[in-house]
């Protein structure tokens, strides 16, 4: 009985960014007028969405996500800023704070001797592991990999840290309106919608840079080829 069959699949990625970003943007933006929801209504309606998703998300995988708990508490946050009407400089504040937490947990976990970026990318459904670090050993290369696996982690932490400034200087641009007017719902859906192009694109493409540094890595230290590195099961 093999251990891979019962691996989880990956969430849907197109479903995350309908249910946690399309949708409640939606929402925000075009029934926040006092002749639809209303700007209180609608803000609760569109934090149902990714609440929901986040519940959905628990039940299925049976356990708690990391990353679907910080969204369930970012959304939470937002909906308290906006229904308590505080100002919005904490709005600003609680943009920047998640991915700053992030961010200060994976520089930590390096220094703890278990950098995150370890679970994040040398996923087994992914990498040939038994193959990768047998040939570390035998090369005596397993230090070595170690310190290029903590350099990556480092780099992880730096794209959190752009993540929070950018997020940060989205939210002080944008939310200018008073929490708990239509001007303040809209304002926040229209930063929902630029957060994607204009921070989560190039987060994505510094991930994938650090996931090329770490595959280049493993190949340079081990002299295997892509294809044995790679994990080619089905």
């Amino acid at each position: 009985m093999s251990t891979q069959t019962k691996a989880k699949r990956p969430n849907n990625t197109f479903l995350e960014l309908i249910y946690n970003i399309a949708i409640p943007s939606i929402i925000l933006m075009k029934l926040s007028g006092d002749e639809y929801l209303g700007s209180m209504y609608a803000l609760i309606v569109a934090l149902l969405f990714p609440i929901g998703y986040g519940l959905y998300d628990f039940i299925k995988n049976k356990s708690v996500n990391f990353i679907s708990l910080l969204g369930f508490l970012s959304t939470f946050l937002t909906g308290g800023i906006g229904l308590f009407e505080l100002d919005v400089e904490w709005l600003a504040i609680k943009e920047a704070a998640i991915p700053l937490a992030i961010g200060l947990v994976v520089l930590i976990s390096g220094f703890w001797g278990k950098p995150l970026i370890a679970k994040i990318l040398l996923n087994p459904l992914i990498f040939n592991l038994d193959l990768i670090y047998e040939t570390l050993f035998n090369k005596g290369k397993t230090d070595e990999f170690k310190a290029k696996i903590q350099r990556a982690n480092h780099l992880l932490s730096v794209t959190f840290i752009f993540s929070a400034t950018m997020n940060y200087l989205l939210a002080k641009w944008i939310v200018v309106s008073p929490a708990g007017t239509t001007q303040f719902n809209e304002q926040l859906g229209e930063m929902t919608l630029l957060s994607y192009p204009v921070i989560a694109i190039p987060s994505t493409i510094m991930l994938m840079a650090i996931m090329f540094y770490v595959v280049k890595s493993v190949m340079k230290l081990t002299n295997l080829k892509l294809e044995q590195v790679l994990n080619a099961e089905k």
